[in-house]
């Protein structure tokens, strides 16, 4: 297979895990020491993706690769990629106290000497459901001549959390189905009679509605992503580069290139259940569902067997 003709899965492993305490990408959820990526990868293999990037840092590779590579052989061709504060489109002078890279829209770009064709990004530590894959799968192979980017919109009320507020990026849709912008709102709950609410910047309470779309951070991209990605990344540097905890996030870039007409993005709706891990607190949750879709037969219980 050509490599243009691949299509790709790219995944942002390469955080620290501070509030949880360890590196949660490698954490066990799974009867067998499973991974959260461990049934993402299941789930996009099954879809389709035949590529994955793992987008990861360079003290933890070994581990990454021992935990993976046996379990990729034969099913999915495998990169590891290094987010590093220097790995960086242009020369810049970097603060010697800064000692994180430059977040997710960055992380994104060091894959692209790996990267040929359409690609998927996902978080490591974030379940997303196999219906998800599937879809963003299909867009991407159907609009490979478009180059649409899209983003996978969950149901609002398929990602909440019973343990306590949670913050959420709210998708403001067009009526063609293309998005518009991408609004943080922080502190999201939803009461004893399911009104789902936060608190706006006025200090006043927000509504809003259960089957709103938000972004969980999975995405579909072309390569043309790293050019506008470099194009913006150097004015970004100028501005903020100097502020030791600044990140360039995804939807920085994609808020850039719908304002500008440059790219179009899709939200591909999609009924799929979301959770994932932020705090020590999550694992024990996260284990419980995992173990409920096993014996609803999701997945068996010796996934690479």
């Amino acid at each position: 297979m050509k490599k243009k003709d691949r299509i790709s899965l790219v995944v942002l492993a390469a955080g620290m895990g501070s509030r949880y305490g360890g590196l949660k990408q490698m954490d066990s959820f799974g009867p067998n020491g499973e991974t959260i990526i461990d049934y993402s990868l299941y789930d996009a293999q099954r879809a389709g993706f035949d590529h994955v990037v793992f987008i990861i840092r360079e003290y933890f590779s070994e581990a990454f690769k021992t935990a993976f590579e046996p379990k990729m052989k034969g099913r999915m061709e495998t990169d590891y990629v290094y987010q590093e504060l220097t790995n960086i489109p242009h020369a810049f002078q970097i603060s010697p106290e800064r000692d994180r890279p430059w977040g997710t829209g960055h992380a994104i770009w060091v894959a692209h000497d790996v990267i040929d064709g359409p690609f998927a990004v996902i978080n490591a530590d974030d379940y997303y459901g196999p219906e998800s894959y599937v879809t963003l799968y299909n867009f991407l192979k159907e609009k490979r001549d478009q180059e649409e980017y899209s983003v996978v919109g969950y149901k609002l009320d398929n990602t909440l959390s019973e343990h306590g507020a949670v913050n959420r990026g709210v998708c403001q849709v067009d009526d063609a189905g293309y998005l518009q912008h991408i609004t943080e709102c922080k502190q999201i709950i939803r009461d004893e009679k399911g009104v789902i609410s936060y608190p706006g910047d006025d200090g006043q309470v927000q509504l809003l509605n259960s089957n709103d779309p938000v972004s969980m951070n999975m995405w579909g991209f072309y390569p043309s992503y790293f050019t506008f990605f470099e194009n913006q990344f150097d004015d970004f540097l100028k501005s903020n580069g100097s502020e030791l905890k600044s990140e360039y996030y995804i939807p920085t870039l994609v808020d850039h290139l719908i304002i500008s007409g440059e790219r179009q993005t899709k939200v591909l709706h999609c009924d799929a259940e979301w959770f994932g891990v932020t705090y020590r607190e999550d694992k024990e949750f996260v284990t419980a569902r995992l173990n409920e879709l096993l014996r609803e037969g999701v997945y068996p219980v010796e996934l690479w067997k």
